[in-house]
């Protein structure tokens, strides 16, 4: 018994999770201790304590059987987001919700996981090559389709974490630097151009030379890089047909302090609370910024200022250490496994965490827009925490699955 626990058992991803949850749930009841909503910490405490059992149950579900279903579950996840846009549930101004009475689920969330197990299985197969055009569109293809059901809703932020899936599966799987390039070159411009000439001339600059250097042929640069350049000075054509509150999303990453009450005011509170956490903190329950409620739902996307201000830089790093820890057992079983699909899945799943924590934390100390993505293990939400633990029970599964061809 002990042999098979330490040889197939993978409490080494368990143990930081199981850390993780407790902090979470600690922060969601400080969060919610003076706004009095304690109905709030109940439900997270039952949805953690649910998506423990559900992710020990999945790591002993047989391989088989999860690559018998990845293309099933990716259809059926395909139909319920369609069903969504039709009969859904409209929550500050996205329809991406059933309501089944008092429960509500979100299915963009537990799409990532069918999207993942339908990606590995399709790059698995041995006549599939990113190298070849073919294989690249139909892999595109299906991370395309939810991702623009999910847009359609409109959920920019989820949205936004199949890219962060689907470039280091792209990498992983063997693409050229040259199709990593054309695809992440449109972003890097674009993004650039939102802060003026100056960027989005050094990034054309930038991405020409590498384009360059990693051509297969010139035609196909001359083409990929021209396209680049019309993305670029098309930004602000895109950004004048977003919704307001989209554009206000823009403009406070560029300049939170241009309206410090009004589009900005979260993201300057996240910084006073958690620049204000010192080196231990303020201690449990004394967070002035959270038990004064300055940021409004902090229980949500800006649980990191939480730990950060009631336990300081030490509570904001023990926090960062035990989510990279998670992240680079992720890349440790991608990495061991002896079959295609389970190390593609492997980075594909590490990917979407790694994606949730990036931006979750970004958004926190003003680094990136505010697009609604939660911190894994640590936001409240039931449908984010479960799909989460699934992925942990997946990886699990893949540990203990690693020497199977």
């Amino acid at each position: 018994m002990l042999k098979y626990f330490t040889e197939y058992f993978d409490y080494r991803t368990l143990l930081p999770v199981l850390l993780l949850l407790a902090i979470g749930l600690g922060s969601v009841y400080s969060a919610t201790f003076d706004a009095r909503v304690p109905e709030i910490f109940y439900r997270q405490l039952v949805w953690a304590v649910a998506g423990l059992f559900i992710a020990l149950a999945v790591a002993f579900v047989p391989l088989r059987l999860l690559l018998a279903a990845a293309y099933p579950a990716y259809f059926l996840a395909v139909f319920l987001l369609v069903s969504v846009l039709l009969i859904g549930k409209t929550v500050s101004g996205s329809t991406s919700w059933f309501s089944l009475g008092a429960l509500r689920l979100q299915p963009s969330e537990f799409a990532k996981i069918t999207t993942a197990l339908a990606l590995a299985k399709y790059l698995a197969r041995t006549e599939v090559s990113l190298t070849h055009l073919k294989s690249l569109l139909i892999a595109s293809g299906i991370v395309l389709l939810p991702l623009a059901l999910i847009m359609l809703q409109p959920d920019t932020g989820t949205a936004i974490i199949y890219i962060g899936m689907y470039l280091p599966v792209l990498y992983w799987g063997g693409a050229s630097r040259f199709t990593m390039t054309a695809i992440i070159g449109p972003g890097v411009v674009a993004i650039a151009a939102l802060f003026g000439t100056t960027p989005f001339l050094i990034a054309v600059l930038a991405v020409g030379l590498i384009l360059y250097y990693t051509r297969e042929n010139r035609i196909a640069a001359a083409v990929v890089f021209s396209l680049i350049v019309l993305i670029g000075i098309s930004v602000q054509f895109f950004y004048n047909g977003l919704k307001p509150y989209q554009q206000k999303r823009i403009d406070t990453f560029l300049d939170p302090g241009a309206d410090p009450l009004g589009a900005g005011y979260n993201i300057v509170q996240s910084k006073v609370a958690i620049g204000s956490g010192g080196l231990l903190g303020k201690g449990f329950l004394h967070g002035t910024q959270t038990q004064l409620n300055f940021i409004p739902e902090q229980w949500t996307d800006f649980i990191f200022c939480v730990p950060g201000e009631e336990f300081g830089f030490v509570g904001a790093i023990t926090v960062l250490a035990l989510l990279t820890s998670v992240l680079a057992r992720g890349l440790m079983i991608a990495a061991s496994a002896r079959n295609s699909f389970s190390s593609y899945l492997a980075i594909a799943l590490t990917s979407v965490v790694a994606a949730h924590v990036f931006i979750n934390i970004g958004m926190s100390l003003g680094l990136l827009p505010v697009v609604g993505v939660p911190l894994p293990f640590l936001s409240y939400g039931g449908s984010a925490l479960l799909a989460t633990m699934i992925m942990i029970g997946l990886l699990m599964n893949l540990h203990a699955h690693r020497k199977e061809y």
